[in-house]
């Protein structure tokens, strides 16, 4: 992301990381937090790639570090984000050493072929999954490294690295701020959407 616009201040000043969900999971977030494994998408749509990657990991990661029990946020956004629509965008405080930073450009490369691998006219991504797919993962953790050590190392700067956080613990209410709330066509601060929707 080196030499781009980005949409927040950096973690250094704010403290905060930046977590997506759907627009109708907001009311519980702000009364329950959020943990790993409270959204539907995460036994229908994700556990297959988190449990794929969890295999491959080496040994020299820490124990603690287990994707498939991860709530997953961003350091930041380019000012060009395109989000999708009906969710809202959340600042959110976490505990710096149980977090652990990886590029998601290599998990993105998985998820299609692992998924259809299965699908009679896409057999032929079983192969890249059992050859390119794991030497995706493989790379994946071991361009991976700790939340405080990226904080000097700075691989999120680096181009083509889409820095995403593996959050390892809940995060309570308090720690969740709404920042942006995203319609099918523009993306609003808190305050302009209570400005343009909140009619009394």
């Amino acid at each position: 992301m080196q030499g781009d616009l980005m949409l927040f201040s950096d973690y250094k000043d704010t403290g905060f990381l930046y977590h997506i969900a759907p627009i109708t999971d907001l009311e519980k977030i702000l009364e329950n937090g959020i943990k790993y494994d409270d959204k539907e998408s995460y036994a229908n749509k994700y556990i297959q790639l988190h449990t794929f990657i969890d295999n491959e990991r080496p040994k020299h990661i820490p124990n603690w570090v287990i994707r498939k029990r991860a709530i997953f946020a961003s350091l930041n956004y380019r000012d060009n984000t395109r989000f999708h629509s009906h969710t809202v965008v959340l600042a959110v405080k976490v505990q710096p050493e149980k977090c652990w930073i990886a590029n998601e450009n290599l998990a993105n490369k998985i998820y299609e072929p692992l998924i259809l691998q299965n699908t009679k006219c896409f057999k032929e991504a079983k192969k890249y999954i059992d050859t390119k797919g794991r030497a995706l993962a493989e790379e994946y953790w071991n361009t991976s490294l700790s939340f405080l050590e990226n904080l000097h190392k700075r691989y999120d700067a680096i181009y083509g690295y889409d820095a995403e956080a593996l959050i390892q613990h809940t995060i309570t209410p308090n720690n969740i701020k709404p920042l942006l709330i995203v319609t099918d066509h523009r993306v609003y601060s808190i305050e302009q959407w209570r400005k343009c929707f909140c009619i009394f």
